[in-house]
């Protein structure tokens, strides 16, 4: 009965991501069937904490997330949770041994969001280290199985794509986090004086991070290969779609690959991975 109530769980989890993220949920099918389940359970997790932040607007925030925080080690520790999505990261998180340091720094980067509207060095540092760089390392440790050579020696070029994927995400949003959100995430970025020498400096330095990521993409395991090949292609496209966009435009516009595109990239990263050329 209880594997029944779990399967129930992981089938909320991947309502969820289908009906958060089309891309995302596209490119999870990808994987090899036994991590769909998990990864969707990551992103569910994820997904849910950010949205306390990003939309409860007429709530006590900090509350809510203390709460869900404090929820989810309970779960963990317990083994079981009644919240759907707390049920299953939790089954992931202690069948794959994630280390529970992560998932502190993940909900003090959402902290983060809530009180600090200018970023500095450490706290931008601090900031992508959190909300993006450990979700990529618990990914690593389902597509690792939980071997922890395999996750070391993979840990710093997850680590550089989560970054690559979280500094296209700042500079894409640009707009709306200054002028929705107060927000300035790039400390040496200020928004009202942004120019094309900065935008440059930004972009070689999150080319720099998607390098060093794709090095480690072809290091994985072939049943999480494409599925993370493809998100790296989508983002690279994005990439070079905001490179070839003048500072004003970024500034001014979200930048987005159009779904047509996005399918013909799948189909593209298909084929490539069908001839072993990924």
């Amino acid at each position: 009965m209880y594997k029944f109530y779990t399967d129930i769980n992981f089938k909320c989890a991947e309502v969820i991501t289908k009906s958060y993220s089309t891309s995302f949920s596209s490119g999870i099918r990808l994987f090899d069937k036994s991590l769909r389940g998990p990864i969707r359970a990551i992103y569910s997790f994820a997904r849910y904490a950010d949205e306390i932040v990003d939309t409860f607007h007429n709530e006590d925030k900090l509350e809510l997330l203390d709460e869900f925080q404090d929820e989810t080690f309970r779960a963990i520790k317990r083994g079981l949770s009644l919240n759907p999505v707390l049920d299953v990261f939790q089954n992931i998180v202690n069948k794959y041994s994630i280390d529970q340091d992560q998932i502190t720094a993940f909900f003090d980067s959402m902290r983060m969001d809530l009180d600090t509207k200018k970023f500095d060095e450490l706290s931008y540092n601090k900031y992508i280290y959190g909300s993006a760089e450990v979700i990529g390392l618990m990914c690593l440790k389902v597509f690792c199985n939980g071997h922890q050579e395999s996750y070391e020696d993979l840990e710093y070029y997850a680590r550089s794509l989560g970054a690559a994927f979280q500094k296209i995400n700042f500079l894409r949003d640009i707009k709306a986090d200054f002028e929705e959100r107060g927000r300035e995430y790039f400390p040496t970025l200020d928004f009202n004086n942004f120019s094309e020498e900065q935008k440059r400096i930004l972009e070689e330095d999150i080319q720099k991070d998607f390098d060093f990521g794709l090095k480690g993409i072809k290091l994985l395991p072939q049943e999480a290969r494409l599925g993370v090949y493809v998100a790296y292609i989508y983002y690279i496209n994005l990439f070079k779609k905001i490179k070839n966009t003048p500072y004003n435009q970024v500034k001014s516009k979200r930048i987005r690959v159009n779904n047509s595109h996005k399918l013909y990239l799948l189909a593209e990263s298909t084929l490539k991975a069908k001839f072993n050329l990924l």
